[in-house]
């Protein structure tokens, strides 16, 4: 599977976004999907994701602020990112993988990420 997002922007605190990624290649609705995030010298995060039953997990920083959605009709993955905070700087990757990986940031197919700059 392919994956494109986009939708990064420079943004000021308080501001939103709304992230997007495109899959192709493969059968989109059969893969566990995430959204992770890495800022400059830290580490790869997990930040949304869906599980096996289609429920949602948020990292405890994002969570009532961040929201993932699917459109399985238009293989798009999406995250709305409210109330945005200069520490949610970072590179934003959807990720893609045929079993739950939860916010772990093991998957094995990665896009090439969209940048998000708050300040």
């Amino acid at each position: 599977v392919q994956l494109v997002e986009s939708g990064g922007a420079l943004v000021h605190p308080g501001g939103s976004l709304r992230l997007s990624c495109a899959a192709s290649g493969s059968t989109f609705s059969s893969y566990y999907m995430s959204w992770l995030r890495q800022a400059p010298g830290k580490e790869r995060e997990g930040v949304a994701a869906f599980g096996r039953d289609g429920s949602t997990s948020y990292a405890g920083s994002v969570k009532g602020r961040f929201t993932i959605s699917k459109e399985n009709n238009k293989n798009t993955l999406y995250l709305q990112i409210n109330s945005l905070k200069p520490e949610d700087t970072a590179m934003y990757y959807c990720a893609a993988a045929s079993r739950d990986f939860g916010l772990v940031p093991s998957y094995p197919f990665w896009g090439q990420g969209t940048q998000v700059t708050v300040s």
